[in-house]
C-alpha cells in the first residue's frame, strides 16, 4: 500500500481529503480501513444527534457519524453523493458520514502547522493541524479525541 521508506515515511503524512459542509477535512490514511458509498443505516433511540446509526459491515455492527454534525455544521443530507470513511483506531471501527472524499495527499510532516489556541473552541482538540493545500487549508481531524468525544472507550 506504500511505496515510501520506512526514513520518508517517518517524514511525511499520507491523509485522504475530503469535505464536510463545504470545509476541508483530512485523517491519516493509515486508520482509514475503506470508502464506502452512503447505505441506509439502522438508527438506535435516543442516540446522541451525530450518531446516524449503525451499519452491517460483513457481519460486523459498526457505528455511523455524522461529522458535519458533530463538528456543530449542522447535519449532512444522505444522499447517493455521500459517502461513508470506515475508520480503524486502537481496535475500534466506525464510520464517518462525510460529502466527498477528493484525494489522498502527501504531506511533509513539518509542513502541519499547529491549530491557534483562539481558534479551537470547546472542541478543539478534535482538529490535530491546519495543512494549506493551495489557497485552502485542510483541517486534520485528530481521531482519538473524536472518539473520546463520542463516548466510546479507547
Amino acid at each position: 500500500m506504500n511505496d515510501l521508506s520506512p526514513i520518508l515515511q517517518d517524514a511525511y503524512l499520507e491523509c485522504v481529503a475530503f469535505s464536510v459542509s463545504g470545509q476541508l477535512y483530512c485523517l491519516d490514511i493509515m486508520n482509514v480501513r475503506e470508502i464506502r458509498r452512503w447505505a441506509k443505516v439502522t438508527t438506535l433511540p435516543h442516540a446522541d444527534s451525530h450518531v446516524l446509526g449503525v451499519m452491517n459491515l460483513r457481519g460486523n455492527v459498526v457505528p455511523v457519524y455524522d461529522l458535519s454534525a458533530h463538528f456543530g455544521l449542522g447535519k449532512t443530507g444522505t444522499s447517493q453523493r455521500n459517502v461513508v470513511i470506515i475508520a480503524d483506531i486502537n481496535d475500534q471501527t466506525f464510520g464517518l458520514l462525510v460529502e466527498s472524499v477528493s484525494e489522498i495527499m502527501a504531506v511533509s510532516r513539518s509542513d502541519v502547522q499547529d491549530t491557534p489556541a483562539g481558534a479551537k473552541g470547546t472542541q478543539g482538540n478534535l482538529i490535530e493541524g491546519l495543512i494549506s493545500v493551495g489557497d485552502d487549508m485542510a483541517q486534520l481531524v485528530d481521531l482519538k479525541h473524536l472518539l473520546r468525544s463520542t463516548d466510546i472507550d479507547l
